[in-house]
């Protein structure tokens, strides 16, 4: 599984506003003796740890954290098309770290704003395609299931399906949604249902919706 990649340095330029609110929460130093266990950073016993990170996690180094997820991540991938910009794509990112996804996937552009994923991409891989039928092929050596998620016409209400174990949930911009390469490659096309007024809903909220349908069909409670 691929995780980060050289080049994050140079396209992460929102960690000092992230790091301002996570001083917002946390504990203090360590307090007594130290822990004899490598998966603990000495930086952080000696300091406090400030981050938005479980409980579980406390004091513990990056790496570690990265490490005991990669034991239970979930059998279900995130991607999402990156023709724009688009500002939503931290908000994949971080929802797709609160369900634990394998991977998120961005297609397009490399470089994204990682405001909104509030530094979850420390905790969670991407990786990155230049198109969608890269995507695709990827998907298909991997055995996944390319499900697109869009409220287009001829669309299968998500609702109504038993969304496959293994699959790649992917999502198209804020705007024109799922490109037209993306629907030709994606075995299936759900929607989302809607009442209200508005034709679409924000492709961060989307996901969320569409990952949470995955948890609720494949996934048991998360550990205490």
């Amino acid at each position: 599984m691929a995780g980060h990649h050289a080049d994050d340095d140079a396209l992460r330029t929102d960690d000092t506003e992230t790091e301002a609110v996570e001083t917002e929460v946390g504990v203090g130093p360590w307090e007594g003796p130290w822990p004899d266990d490598p998966r603990y950073d000495p930086e952080l016993l000696a300091n406090g740890d400030h981050r938005n990170v479980v409980d579980r996690y406390r004091y513990w180094r990056v790496s570690a954290i990265v490490a005991d997820l990669d034991t239970r991540r979930h059998d279900f991938h995130v991607a999402i098309e990156n023709w724009r910009h688009d500002l939503n794509i931290g908000t994949v990112v971080r929802t797709a770290n609160a369900f634990l996804a394998a991977a998120v996937h961005i297609v397009g552009r490399r470089r994204w704003n990682r405001r909104g994923a509030m530094v979850t991409d420390r905790y969670q891989h991407v990786r990155y395609h230049p198109d969608a039928a890269a995507l695709a092929q990827w998907a298909s050596s991997e055995g996944l299931v390319l499900i697109g998620v869009d409220n287009l016409p001829g669309a299968v209400p998500i609702e109504t399906v038993q969304l496959p174990r293994r699959c790649v949930l992917l999502f198209g911009q804020e705007g024109p949604g799922l490109s037209e390469a993306a629907r030709e490659h994606a075995s299936l096309v759900c929607s989302i249902a809607q009442y209200g007024s508005t034709r679409s809903i924000n492709a961060g909220v989307a996901s969320g919706i569409a990952m949470h349908t995955w948890i609720r069909q494949h996934a048991g409670p998360p550990p205490a």
